[in-house]
């Protein structure tokens, strides 16, 4: 017997794309905060990037309490993560200079620093694709 397919047929199996991206999302903010706690190189970067992560966090919870609009919400803060992921990589790789190269690197390693801002602008722009409201 052939599995059942959800509505976009590229899932096995019926899954919750909402609780699947919060769960993203959650994963991201505990990520960007454990890394700005570790090895920020600035107090002040630091002090924002922890109030985006709280407000954001915020944000998520109402979404897993109330769902609706929220959604909407959420997947804003993915996609600014994501363009703040993909700008760290873009000053990383040499593709733009934007003066920023301190705030993304993780640990003065460079190919480490590479790699997470891949993985986390791909974890935030996936989560964007799944909290985005479907009709």
């Amino acid at each position: 017997m052939e599995p059942r397919r959800d509505a976009h047929g590229w899932l096995p199996c019926r899954v919750d794309k909402t609780r699947l991206g919060i769960g993203l999302v959650i994963t991201v903010l505990v990520v960007q905060t454990l890394a700005g706690l570790l090895w920020s190189p600035d107090a002040t970067l630091t002090g924002v990037a922890l109030a985006f992560n709280a407000v954001a966090a915020v944000s998520t919870v109402l979404l897993a309490r109330r769902g609706g609009r929220a959604g909407w919400v959420v997947a804003g803060w993915c996609a600014g993560f994501f363009g703040w992921h993909v700008l760290g990589l873009g000053e990383l790789a040499g593709w733009w200079a934007t003066g920023l190269e301190a705030a993304f690197v993780v640990g003065s390693l460079y190919q480490l620093s590479v790699v997470y801002q891949a993985v986390m602008a791909t974890a935030a722009g996936f989560a964007v694709h799944l909290l985005l409201p479907r009709r």
